[in-house]
């Protein structure tokens, strides 16, 4: 682990803690959506070595429409109001169904392809990856809005997921290092190990069940969401993998000193992230 890597982690990790722990859902909200974007354009990027270009602009400005729309989606309240009943006060804003974004992406991107002086054998493939950029990268990833705006505990279950991540990635990179022989997919990501995979998923695990006092969560619970969303967070770094495998590249970018590109950076959180959410929606919240 070089001292690059430990001095951009280290400047980066207190902002983004404070970001969640102090900032409201909206500038969560906004500061997810810079990162979603910085990650697209890395995204956008790998594709042209193989003669995709997808529609930069477009495709930016309905992920920063997608992450506005989360933000809507968390402004209606509710109030214990005695007797079991609950008061609702209605959103400040008005809820942006998630819908009417993807189908304004689609026209959008359709008169692009349409318009533009490309040759209309091209227009599929850069449609393709404009469209994969919004759905595999930027949607999963806004989950991290729905997480900051649960009522009382978001900003800790989302720091929950932050923090499994970053220790899961680091328990991986130690242990695969030390003790990895067994790949894990050669094809992919050469230096990953089961035995690294093992250990990421120990480590968040241990992670959860740090945070169960905190959220207020059985721990059971809180360890089952921390391990779902490690194995979720797992499968978006291969999948990054694949994308970079694709490209003929080691690192999406080089934004970020020792780390590679954002996209790098957020991979496992992409995938993480909803899996929580999900998780969390489905099995925990009914519970409470």
């Amino acid at each position: 682990m070089t001292w690059t890597r430990v001095a951009t982690a280290a400047v980066l990790i207190p902002v983004v803690v404070a970001a969640v722990l102090l900032g409201s859902t909206g500038i969560v909200a906004g500061f997810a959506a810079l990162v979603a974007v910085l990650a697209l354009v890395e995204f956008l990027a790998l594709g042209q070595p193989l003669g995709l270009h997808g529609y930069r602009l477009w495709t930016c400005a309905c992920a920063v429409a997608v992450f506005f729309q989360q933000w809507t989606a968390t402004q209606a309240k509710s109030y214990p109001f005695g007797g079991g009943a609950r008061l609702l006060r209605g959103p400040a804003v008005a809820e942006i169904p998630l819908e009417l974004v993807l189908f304004i992406f689609i026209v959008g991107a359709a008169a692009l392809v349409f318009v533009s002086r490309e040759p209309l054998a091209d227009g599929l493939g850069n449609l393709s990856i404009s469209a994969a950029g919004l759905i595999f990268v930027a949607l999963p990833f806004s989950a991290v809005v729905r997480l900051d705006a649960v009522a009382v505990i978001g900003p800790r279950l989302l720091l929950m997921v932050l923090v499994l991540a970053w220790a899961g990635d680091t328990a991986a990179y130690l242990v695969g290092r030390a003790l990895g022989h067994l790949p894990m997919a050669p094809q992919l990501s050469p230096k990953k190990t089961w035995e690294g995979a093992a250990a990421n998923l120990l480590a968040s695990m241990a992670v959860g069940l740090a945070f169960a006092k905190w959220l207020q969560i059985e721990p059971v619970q809180v360890v089952a969401m921390a391990a779902i969303g490690n194995v979720a967070g797992q499968a978006g770094d291969l999948l990054k993998s694949v994308y970079k495998r694709s490209a003929g590249v080691k690192d999406s970018g080089t934004l970020l000193p020792g780390h590679g590109g954002m996209l790098d950076r957020i991979d496992s959180l992409v995938l993480a992230a909803p899996a929580v959410w999900y998780y969390f929606q489905f099995i925990v919240s009914p519970r409470g």
